[in-house]
């Protein structure tokens, strides 16, 4: 047994992020549906949830920017 635990992989970083916010995951996965089904109204309220439990500009940045565009 002691010896499969030193040969296991530690978790990743982002595995142990989604683990102690289940809530920003969901708030996020949320925006995302709401920015594909076009209900904008809804939008602040996930963002907003989101911040609230640790959600990140840049993560929030991400799902909103369109990602067919090009930066020019």
């Amino acid at each position: 047994m002691a010896a499969i635990q030193a040969n296991a992989r530690p978790p990743t970083l982002t595995l142990l992020r989604v683990k102690r916010d289940p809530v920003k995951l969901t708030a996020l996965l949320y925006l995302r549906e709401a920015l594909l089904k076009q209900r904008y109204e809804q939008c602040a309220d996930f963002i907003a949830v989101a911040k609230e439990f640790g959600a990140k500009g840049r993560e929030i940045e991400e799902l909103l920017e369109e990602p067919k565009r090009l930066p020019r």
